[in-house]
């Protein structure tokens, strides 16, 4: 990998799926070489014969990950990837009036990094473990989501005919609400079951609760009362089951996904770092990891950690203008992971609930105030990770005070006086 001050060609590669488009230029922009080349093994080692005589290249490349970027790794070049949205301003630069094709993309990133790369980073060899965690964590958030679009079409078909079971569960990611419909896939199967098969039910899948017990089985005893379509209820019974089955067996994958992600968590030696994250947990720790990296020099500041998550407001100012808009340009999984931290942690930092609801009284948004408390955790998590040391309560408390925070000043007010 080298510096942007010793590169002498500069090539700018458009990818799709089945082929990739190549063109290069010289330290005065001239075109020397545009191409064409298959995604397959010959092609890539036709793309290796022609970059042969540049010794010194670098490649700018829409993107920073995926079989394209890794073997562009592995060609011994330079690569530097391009966000798309300002990929689009390169083009524009070279062609106003908005014409568009795969070599002209291709040659508007070349130049631009003729004429812009050294103000941007190189993109290096990943450490192989954190590459495997990100992939895992994304797939696995992946698989939750399609968790949600299952639950929901079940749902809707359990509108259809099954008003006793969606009543009788609030939350329908529970493995034993599937399981209810699988046992008993009618209102007719159910109420014919009986008492002792509904209490057997409940203490096999552990919800026998004083207080939610007897509202269930009283569920279960009238979910014949109501006559529906035979028709319907024969068809959306079948759908409703084929659902749950589908949901038994993704949820199992999930666990074989969570099983995986502990075990390479574990092994990283950042794993105590972020496994000592107020509020982050066996589900999140991993994924802000993932996210995050090890690469240390990545992130010289914490606002470049803050601007990839996206907590980082971004500010708009023209003439008499000045507007501060939210941050849509970042690592989204990174955002997601830290929404959800800074939602979690409330329950376990009382400086993090306090600040919370400082925010809240201002008149924010609970998912403005989270993005707000977000921002303050990275600003932690960002020292924490450079000094390779764990969270510690007690000293961050310290230097709350230290710094005459506004938030240890909420914590340590008196409360009033109640009558």
């Amino acid at each position: 990998m080298k510096s942007t001050n010793e590169l002498t060609h500069y090539a700018g590669f458009d990818w799709a799926k089945d082929h990739h488009e190549v063109v290069m230029v010289d330290r005065s922009g001239k075109i020397v070489a545009a191409f064409r080349f298959d995604h397959s093994v010959g092609g890539w080692e036709q793309f290796r014969q022609q970059i042969k005589p540049y010794a010194a290249l670098g490649v700018a490349v829409e993107t920073r990950s995926g079989a394209a970027v890794e073997e562009l790794l592995r060609s011994d070049c330079t690569v530097f990837p391009v966000q798309p949205r300002a990929a689009a301003r390169y083009r524009e630069r070279k062609a106003p009036s908005g014409v568009k094709d795969d070599q002209l993309d291709a040659w508007a990133l070349a130049d631009a990094l003729r004429l812009d790369g050294h103000t941007w980073r190189a993109l290096g060899p990943e450490d192989p473990l954190i590459q495997e965690l990100r992939l895992l964590c994304r797939d696995e958030v992946s698989l939750i989501e399609q968790r949600t679009a299952l639950v929901n079409q079940l749902r809707a078909a359990l509108g259809e005919y099954y008003d006793a079971a969606l009543q009788a569960f609030d939350d329908w990611t529970l493995p034993a609400a599937w399981a209810l419909i699988v046992q008993f896939p009618t209102p007719a199967a159910l109420s014919a079951a009986g008492k002792r098969k509904w209490e057997q039910f409940l203490h096999v899948h552990k919800l026998w609760r004083s207080e939610t017990a007897p509202k269930r089985l009283e569920l279960f005893a009238r979910a014949g009362d109501w006559k529906r379509n035979e028709a319907v209820t024969r068809a959306k019974s079948r759908l409703a089951v084929s659902l749950a089955r589908l949901l038994q067996t993704l949820e199992h994958q999930l666990e074989d996904y969570r099983t995986a992600i502990e075990v390479l968590f574990a092994k990283h030696p950042d794993h105590d770092l972020f496994g000592s994250l107020p509020g982050a947990g066996r589900k999140l720790a991993p994924r802000l990891l993932s996210e995050v990296g090890a690469d240390r020099a990545r992130f010289n500041t914490p606002q470049s950690l803050q601007c990839l998550a996206g907590t980082a407001p971004v500010s708009f100012q023209s003439g008499q203008i000045h507007r501060v808009m939210m941050r849509h340009s970042c690592n989204a999984h990174l955002r997601h992971a830290v929404h959800l931290w800074a939602d979690c942690s409330r329950a376990v930092c009382g400086w993090a609930q306090a600040y919370y609801q400082a925010q809240r009284e201002k008149g924010k948004s609970h998912a403005c105030a989270l993005r707000c408390l977000g921002q303050r955790w990275l600003d932690v998590l960002w020292k924490m990770w450079q000094m390779r040391a764990t969270y510690d309560s007690e000293l961050h408390a310290r230097n709350q005070q230290k710094h005459g925070s506004w938030v240890i000043q909420i914590l340590t007010a008196p409360k009033p006086q109640t009558v």
